[in-house]
């Protein structure tokens, strides 16, 4: 096992981070806007709403379509997310061996409701490495790109935000641990490129494998 200096806290994100899902996500967003009325290509719908909350999907939606979404609108449309899960769904290529050799204390901050997360990270054998830290943008007023969800977790477990590193894959993830300040290890082995997580107090890789290195090396000078 490798041990890490300079942080006391890893903060994962779960969707593109613990589980390979955003691929399977960004695709069904693809066929339920297009059902709803929007045409949109895959990168777009990456720009728009990866790293975002439901209630941020809806209220955009909305206001694009001059629409109200009634209650239980989107009932049907998790059938369709379930099926493309229950068939495709697989752990991010690398965590479990990350996880296995890293040392600090760790949580799950999402913008995913607890329901969504306690399904993904069951399907894939991860809850048992979470359970009791996890964390839910449902928890907080403000989602991703606001710090508020990273500041939340960092307050439960009582660390201070400069000693929390954050693992993200959306450019609003990393937007949001930047505001936290939070050092961020920004995950490019998904849908989001690497220019658009690289910047000021951020660490972009691409290997999972990496991460025990990357964090035990501390922030960059």
């Amino acid at each position: 096992m490798i041990s890490q200096d300079g942080f006391d806290l890893v903060v994962f994100d779960c969707d593109g981070v613990l589980v390979d899902s955003e691929v399977i996500s960004v695709r069904v967003d693809q066929r339920v806007l297009a059902d709803l009325g929007w045409e949109l290509e895959l990168d777009e719908i990456v720009e728009r709403f990866v790293g975002k909350s439901e209630a941020h999907f809806v209220a955009t939606v909305e206001q694009q379509l001059d629409i109200r979404l009634a209650d239980g609108w989107d009932r049907e449309y998790g059938l369709w997310y379930q099926e493309a899960f229950e068939r495709d769904l697989e752990a991010v290529d690398g965590i479990e061996e990350a996880l296995d050799r890293l040392q600090l204390p760790h949580c799950v901050a999402s913008s995913g409701s607890h329901e969504k997360m306690r399904r993904t990270l069951s399907r894939t054998g991860l809850l048992h490495r979470f359970e009791g830290r996890i964390f839910s943008a449902t928890e907080v007023a403000n989602g991703k790109p606001a710090p508020d969800l990273f500041l939340h977790a960092a307050a439960r477990l009582n660390t201070a935000p400069e000693l929390c590193a954050v693992v993200e894959d959306s450019a609003y993830g990393v937007q949001a641990a930047r505001a936290a300040g939070m050092h961020v290890f920004a995950y490019a082995g998904g849908v989001t490129p690497a220019a658009r997580l690289a910047g000021p107090g951020t660490t972009v890789f691409s290997d999972m494998r990496q991460l025990p290195e990357l964090i035990a090396a501390g922030r960059p000078c």
